[in-house]
């Protein structure tokens, strides 16, 4: 069977449409002449030559004696299908991404300055396309934002320079979770490890050359987010 070198084009798939949808509604084949007018081909040879080309292919069966001898095959049903499936695929997946923001860079070193007030120093940069199929199942229905990482103290809990952390708003930690802490006496923040200890609190590093940061119960410690999710970045790109 000869086939075409580059295989379905436009015009091809419109033809095949139109083929298609005559069938269906008028029960018999237009003429080559009709399918020229419905698909923007002036020339019956033309027309005649993308025939040709879509027999070639098993896609269709003709005639050429006869103007409506033309039948679609078998083949042009499962091709329909796929299409047709490809579209739903890519839908279904559309619908299963969420955008989250990207607000800013959160420190994974020795507590940095930050302004007093808030997070807000963070400028609004853009935003994340995330499948809502890789959150956790019971983070799917959470506010949810994202911080670039800066600094290699979380480097063993498989955090880097560069990655980017997606994080839940939350104002409440467990001991273990990975958290944004703002120290609002300091007017610092960092990532790190949370543990409650009886005479205050323990930012814990993953980094075994960096030393744990204390904090006494009197000192003010504010979670602004909780990380749910790390996007590794490979040459330049979070992946």
């Amino acid at each position: 069977m000869v086939r075409t070198r580059k295989g379905l084009t436009e015009r091809h798939r419109k033809i095949l449409d139109y083929l298609r949808k005559s069938i269906s509604e008028q029960g018999y084949p237009p003429s080559i002449r009709e399918i020229g007018e419905a698909t923007g081909i002036s020339s019956t040879s033309v027309v005649t030559y993308y025939l040709k080309q879509l027999s070639e292919m098993g896609l269709i069966e003709r005639e050429p004696k006869y103007s409506r001898a033309v039948r679609l095959t078998e083949k042009t049903a499962g091709l329909q299908k796929r299409v047709s499936d490809a579209v739903q695929n890519a839908s279904k997946a559309i619908d299963d991404l969420i955008r989250v923001p990207v607000v800013g860079r959160i420190f994974a070193s020795e507590p940095v300055p930050v302004p007093a007030s808030s997070f807000s120093y963070m400028d609004y940069e853009n935003s994340l396309d995330i499948a809502r199929s890789l959150l956790p199942a019971r983070e799917k229905g959470t506010e949810l934002f994202a911080l670039e990482v800066q600094g290699d103290s979380m480097i063993d809990a498989m955090v880097n320079d560069g990655d980017i952390v997606i994080m839940k708003r939350t104002e409440d930690a467990r001991n273990g979770d990975m958290v944004a802490v703002w120290l609002p006496e300091r007017d610092e923040t960092t990532l790190k490890y949370f543990y409650k200890e009886g005479n205050g609190y323990r930012l814990q590093p993953a980094n075994p050359t960096m030393k744990s940061i204390f904090i006494q119960k009197g000192e003010r410690v504010e979670i602004r987010g909780k990380v749910v999710m790390v996007i590794r970045k490979v040459g330049g790109l979070a992946v």
